[in-house]
């Protein structure tokens, strides 16, 4: 009985295990209802939280419309940016150096000054000359200077590869003796703003005439050279020079225009007083006597500059054209003598023409004669020299060059022709007592349209 009782418990724990272990099975095979899709699923669930886009609720709320940073920002908080530096040594106004490379944000710039963001671009950009004059403050970019001029202070930017450069430091020595100079220690003394415009003017004058310098002296040598010799080397210098010295002339050209420019603004003359407008003293719009003798003055050398390296650039050009005259010249020369050996070579072929004829092996019937020789060889000959004859007058009379062609208009191949003649065809106009030149033109035209009247009245109908 014991047995009995024991072998029926294990058999039902058996299937009791039994049944479990299928409902686990169950339970783990299906992957929807188990934990781990639970745990696949949650960080895929967190990843598409992070990438789902901006609700109107996430947004950070607006600031009020007279508030200074939704003005600036359009309505939204925006984190602040590096602002734009320029760096530049700054002059105070007693001529000395307060600051050397020091850094000024543009909107400094700006608002101290009272520019604009265009005027700024002008200094950091490459760009043409400019002198602008503005209410409180004279920006000049000229060359290699960049400055700004107020009534107490002048500030020179340090622009790019010309920091160390030797025409910079020159016009920073310039410019420091210049503003130590007192406005009251002599009476023709400029205020302190045209003190700096002249250190600016004389700086760039002088870069100018050193640039031209240096470009005038190979180019006068090279051209002293081809009076002498025209050589392919001296012509490709010839061609580099001329290249520089017309890239200095355009710059000196530009220089001028904008010093010519600022001449012809009356309001802007007026206007760069600044001293006296910032001690609140008025000028008249054309009373501007003292800054337009200092532009004028400078204005005059520059427009000598540009004259003179003008007139080099049109030696160049002559000589250019001499040299291409000669070298055309050269160029006829060698096909004349290639045409006259062409002319002996045809003479040469009629000769033997002839005396390919007679060397064939046919009879002739000269062959027995005593004669037959050198009639031959005559006739070869004569025939040789008439070729070459008429072929050299040919060549004359085509290397005859004539300014109205190769006839005048009165020659019978014109007859008939309505052209212009010659000058020596016209019959000379006698002078009268008392008449001048060109009294005696008027009167020698009205002669010759009488004449074609009376012509054209006894033509036959």
């Amino acid at each position: 009985m014991d047995d009995v009782i024991y072998r029926d418990m294990a058999n039902g724990w058996q299937e009791s295990m039994l049944e479990k272990n299928q409902t686990s099975a169950l339970k783990h095979r299906d992957f929807w209802n188990s934990a781990v899709k639970s745990r696949w699923q949650k960080p895929w669930q967190a990843r598409q939280k992070k990438t789902a886009p901006l609700q109107p609720n996430d947004l950070p709320p607006l600031p009020r419309l007279l508030d200074d940073a939704g003005a600036a920002s359009l309505g939204r908080i925006v984190k602040p940016t590096n602002e734009l530096r320029m760096r530049c040594t700054e002059f105070d106004g007693e001529g000395k150096v307060t600051l050397v490379n020091g850094a000024f944000k543009k909107s400094e710039l700006i608002a101290k000054c009272g520019l604009l963001p265009r005027d700024l671009r002008k200094i950091d950009s490459a760009s043409l000359p400019h002198i602008l004059v503005r209410p409180s403050a004279i920006l000049i970019k000229i060359l290699h200077i960049s400055c700004l001029i107020n009534h107490n202070r002048v500030l020179v930017f340090d622009a790019y590869g010309t920091t160390d450069s030797h025409t910079q430091s020159i016009f920073m020595y310039d410019l420091e003796g210049k503003l130590q100079l007192r406005e009251g220690r002599s009476a023709g003394s400029l205020p302190y703003e045209f003190r700096a415009l002249e250190a600016v003017l004389i700086s760039v004058t002088s870069a100018l005439e050193g640039e031209f310098e240096g470009v005038r002296e190979p180019v006068v040598q090279v051209l002293r050279e081809l009076e002498e010799d025209i050589d392919r080397n001296k012509l490709r210098h010839l061609l580099i020079y001329s290249k520089k010295l017309g890239t200095f002339e355009q710059k000196a050209r530009l220089v001028r225009d904008a010093i010519d420019d600022l001449l012809e603004a009356d309001d802007d003359l007026s206007d760069m007083y600044l001293t006296e407008k910032a001690n609140g003293v008025t000028r008249e719009e054309d009373d501007h006597t003292e800054v337009e003798m200092l532009l004028e003055s400078y204005h005059k050398v520059c427009d000598e500059i540009v004259q003179a390296s003008s007139n080099l650039v049109s030696n160049i050009r002559n000589t250019e054209e001499i040299v291409k005259a000669i070298l055309d010249a050269n160029r006829n020369s060698l096909m004349l003598l290639d045409l006259q050996f062409t002319i002996l070579a045809l003479g040469i072929g009629v000769g033997t023409f002839f005396a390919g004829l007679y060397g064939m092996n046919l009879k002739n019937f000269i062959e027995e004669t005593d004669f037959g020789f050198p009639l031959v060889s005559i006739s070869c000959g004569f025939f040789c020299m008439v070729a070459i004859v008429w072929g050299l007058r040919k060549l004359r009379k085509v290397q005859r060059l004539s300014m109205w062609g190769e006839s005048g208009s009165l020659s019978p191949e014109n007859h008939g022709r309505r052209g212009r003649g010659s000058w020596r065809e016209v019959d000379p106009q006698g002078q009268l007592s008392g008449e001048n030149r060109v009294d005696r033109t008027v009167r020698w035209k009205q002669d010759q349209r009488m004449n074609k009247m009376q012509e054209g009245s006894n033509e036959p109908l």
